[in-house]
């Protein structure tokens, strides 16, 4: 039976180092996604989450979103955009403004100068600003504050997330989409997507960090009192453990990621010790037949290091314990077997793997870690169509569009 054709779909694309991933999807009745299509192609142009070569990611794209189109039956004519990389930076940043509105009452206008304020950050000319997200509000000296505006005070202070990248990256991110003949509603910074997709609200409150493990890269963002605290991207993911692979073993690099995809275990402990793999040779040798816990200590060893950097990093920043919610690991290596078990013993936290939550449609194929950046991108573009929509029916005022900028700056977290 032919689906239903998407009206006016979304599309998120993940554009990875391994695979570039295309979810079409639209709106659904409970507020989550109801997705219609989905294409993934193989990825040869970027290296650690950055394009090195443009013609190759076009192909890439124009394949996965192909592929998503034929199955959605529609044609899409822009995307919103995934960026990682290890050129991505975040830092926290606060602005205070003094409140100038009638009765020292808070308003848009007010809101909007306090967080231009908080952006106003030293910044190389190469780099340049994709997200301020607002972590709470202090009206005087009251702290904890989500919406401010029409509370009085006369002191109006944010808190803030500045995230910045390489304009250079961005730039090329932008303009091999735009040869795929698509056109970039947004750029979105990916740990972000995936922590809208598979996190439940409760873990956001609580303190929660996110692991996307991808191909090139891990990303990494800490969720807490709703609001994203701290964002990291590591040069690190699942290729280095298949190069781990293919020099340990002396295997050609296609074997050495069936390998791990198939047998892969990232915990020795868990392997039985009369268990046995093939493994292919080099250079038209035959193939060997090794243990399969010799391949797990070698896999073991990388993925202990993945987590034990992101352990550092979130302590170099000054939140060593604020994950009370346990950690979120996601990703395609996030399906390896082991994974969640040496994660909660490196973070001595709860684990859990994350997929996408709220997902109609083909549910069956997207509720998967694969899939996690992807799905977050399309519910990314899904808020902001509906904020569009309501913003078009205030009306046109000056402070109409002030609020309305405010508000799609508030869900954007909130």
């Amino acid at each position: 039976m032919r689906r239903p054709k998407a009206q006016n779909p979304v599309v998120g694309l993940d554009v990875g180092t391994t695979k570039i991933c295309a979810v079409i999807a639209q709106p659904a009745a409970h507020g989550g996604l109801d997705v219609v299509g989905i294409g993934t192609a193989p990825s040869r142009g970027l290296r650690r989450g950055i394009v090195v070569n443009i013609d190759s990611t076009v192909e890439a794209i124009k394949a996965a979103v192909g592929e998503a189109e034929q199955m959605a039956g529609v044609e899409v004519a822009g995307v919103y955009a995934g960026v990682a990389g290890g050129h991505i930076r975040g830092v926290n940043s606060r602005g205070v403004v003094a409140v100038s509105g009638k009765d020292r009452e808070v308003d848009p206008t007010d809101v909007a100068r306090a967080v231009d304020a908080a952006r106003a950050i030293n910044l190389p000319q190469d780099r340049e600003i994709i997200h301020v997200l607002p972590q709470n509000f202090i009206v005087d000296d009251g702290e904890g504050i989500r919406d401010p505006i029409g509370m009085s005070g006369v002191r109006l202070e944010v808190e803030v997330h500045v995230v910045t990248a390489a304009v250079t990256s961005v730039q090329n991110l932008v303009r091999s989409v735009n040869r795929a003949g698509l056109a970039v509603h947004d750029v979105i910074l990916e740990p972000l997507a995936s922590g809208d997709a598979v996190l439940y609200e409760d873990e956001k409150e609580l303190g929660v960090v996110v692991v996307d493990i991808g191909g090139g890269t891990t990303d990494v963002a800490l969720f807490r009192n709703g609001a994203i605290w701290h964002t990291a991207v590591l040069p690190l993911g699942g290729d280095h453990i298949s190069n781990d692979i293919a020099i340990g073993l002396r295997t050609p690099s296609p074997s050495a990621e069936d390998m791990k995809k198939r047998y892969g275990c990232a915990l020795t402990a868990l392997v039985p010790a009369e268990e046995t793999v093939d493994v292919p040779s080099v250079g038209g040798r035959k193939p060997r037949q090794l243990s399969r816990q010799v391949l797990s200590e070698i896999i073991q060893p990388r993925v202990e290091e993945i987590f034990t950097l992101i352990a550092r990093e979130l302590g170099r920043a000054g939140f060593p314990d604020a994950a009370t919610a346990g950690v979120v690991v996601t990703g395609g290596t996030s399906l390896m077997e082991g994974v969640s078990e040496l994660a909660e013993a490196v973070f001595d936290q709860p684990v859990r793997r994350g997929v996408p939550l709220g997902v109609s449609g083909l549910a069956d194929v997207v509720q998967s870690p694969i899939y996690a950046t992807a799905a977050g991108l399309a519910l990314h573009g899904v808020r902001g169509r509906a904020q569009a929509e309501t913003a078009a029916a205030t009306d046109d005022t000056r402070f109409g569009r002030l609020a309305r900028g405010l508000s799609g700056l508030l869900n954007d977290i909130f």
